[in-house]
């Protein structure tokens, strides 16, 4: 079974999409067992290839190969390295969360779990993947299914038209889902076009004979070809990493998309583009990575800091959460530009540290929202006292969110700003820390409203504690959140031989630099 472990975690969402076609709509119940099982049996599988990962070993380990296209290079190879390892277990915690937080939904159930289980096997793709060209294709099929998710089953908000561009809005219908959805692919696509653009050029300037990243990535490209190919994989990865200023598609898809998506979304969806921008683009063009650092870095402080204020100013409770995950993704990148250890052990931490706690954040607002039919904050109030399970799971992703010791995301803020203060990026640290203050303020802010602030209860007579099932998604992320803020090496140990083996050549291509 461990010959194929990584094919069985790739393809047992794929085959439960499947199974699903053949199941009629009106089995509710099967069709949910079937989605859930598809989504455990990765998850399980990915516990399972932790355990026998071999934590000493800085290479890939499970490698298969079957050749797709041998004329052209193409070939499914999958392998796993400890970054890797770190990635699938957090998509299986989201997406077994996902789908018990989705067991409430009644319209198109059927084609909503098959939609979802496609995405996530892309997403278990894009980790494993070690052939340049099938990468690309699974990140394409974790994208694309995001426009069906929000433009059928997303929801759509009002958004007071204002300003000069007031026409424009109404024209375009700003704050509905269609609005979300067709910006959120034409952004990504966009940024796709830009990495293919990328990888093509990579493929023929190793000799156009294969697209192992192996291969590619030990090609010595010239410096000028690696400046100018850099920035093409650090924006259209970017894009979908929401790096400022092409994150305007990641608000407005989180506000509009269905509880499971926005989980999905946040959790491991922002993280493929950290993931391409650090696994392509940094490892496989390390001058170009070296020369680009400061602006990758001074871009994170803008992501930081403004993701924080934008978040401060938001009333609807998916914007601020949205804006929040702008800035976290700024810390992933602020720890990936520092090109040390402690910097991408820490971003590869926050990755997995934000990933549970964003997921945890949507199941939560999925929950309030289905009460109170709301997501304006100023009207909620004293919710503590009805709901007092969902407010102390609030309250834990909130305290995680700023960073308070004992919690995950603790662990990565402090090596990433480690690792940027040890690197001479002082002025990086400094804004990390400023976001922290800031994202302290304003969610300290908003569980204070919601949960502690004056009731108004009276006015949402469907007010009630989570139930049955909807506990699952709470427990399963909020328990990451404190396992991994108290034994952080339960994932630092896959992490950090995987860094120190990917350093070598950003080590050397520093050293050319200077």
């Amino acid at each position: 079974m461990m010959a194929h472990a990584l094919s069985i975690i790739v393809g047992a969402p794929a085959l439960a999409g499947l199974l699903l076609l053949l199941i009629p709509e009106r089995r509710r119940h099967l069709v949910r067992a079937v989605a859930l099982a598809g989504a455990l049996v990765s998850l399980v599988m990915s516990v399972v290839v932790a355990v026998a990962f071999d934590k000493q070993a800085s290479g890939f380990q499970f490698s298969e190969v079957v050749p797709l296209v041998p004329a052209l290079g193409v070939s499914l190879r999958l392998a796993a390295d400890g970054w890797g390892v770190s990635l699938l277990l957090l998509t299986g915690l989201i997406i077994t969360g996902g789908v018990l937080a989705s067991f409430t939904l009644t319209e198109r159930a059927k084609e909503f779990f098959i939609l979802l289980l496609v995405l996530v096997a892309g997403v278990f793709g894009v980790f494993v993947s070690q052939d340049l060209f099938v990468f690309f294709l699974f990140y394409e099929i974790a994208v694309l299914p995001m426009y069906l998710l929000i433009a059928i089953w997303g929801s759509s908000h009002k958004v007071q038209a204002e300003g000069p561009f007031q026409r424009a809005w109404r024209m375009f219908d700003v704050g509905g889902r269609q609005y979300a959805a067709m910006k959120l692919t034409i952004m990504l696509l966009a940024g796709s076009a830009l990495i293919l653009v990328a990888i093509l050029a990579m493929y023929r300037e190793a000799g156009g004979s294969t697209f192992d990243m192996a291969v590619l990535g030990s090609t010595p490209y010239g410096e000028t070809f690696q400046r100018w190919v850099f920035p093409l994989l650090w924006i259209g990865f970017g894009t979908l990493a929401g790096v400022f200023p092409f994150h305007t598609w990641s608000p407005d898809g989180h506000a509009s998309a269905p509880t499971a998506v926005s989980m999905l979304h946040a959790g491991v969806l922002m993280k493929l583009g950290a993931f391409g921008v650090m696994r392509v683009g940094m490892m496989m063009l390390p001058e170009g990575a070296v020369f680009w650092a400061p602006a990758v870095g001074t871009v994170a402080m803008v992501n930081v800091v403004y993701g924080a204020l934008a978040a401060m100013s938001q009333r609807d409770l998916k914007y601020v959460i949205a804006y929040s995950s702008v800035s976290h993704m700024g810390v992933v990148m602020l720890g990936a530009a520092t090109l040390s250890v402690e910097g991408w052990n820490g971003a590869v931490y926050q990755m997995f540290a934000h990933g549970v706690m964003t997921g945890l954040f949507f199941a939560l607002v999925g929950l309030v929202y289905g009460r109170t039919h709301t997501r304006f904050v100023p009207s909620m109030g004293g919710f503590g006292a009805v709901m007092p399970g969902v407010a102390a799971f609030f309250t834990l992703a909130c305290l995680s969110s700023l960073g308070l010791p004992g919690t995950a995301g603790f662990v990565a803020e402090l090596l990433v700003f480690l690792g940027a203060w040890r690197s001479a990026h002082e002025v990086w640290a400094l804004a990390g820390i400023v976001g922290a203050f800031l994202t302290a303020v304003y969610v300290l802010k908003v569980v204070k409203q919601i949960f502690w602030g004056p009731p108004r209860t009276e006015q949402f007579p469907e007010l009630s504690d989570a139930r049955h099932v909807e506990w699952g998604a709470l427990w399963i992320l909020g328990l990451a959140i404190v396992v991994l803020g108290l034994w952080p090496r339960l994932v630092l140990d896959f992490i950090d031989p995987t860094t120190a083996a990917f350093l070598q050549p950003l080590t050397t291509g520093l050293a050319h630099g200077q």
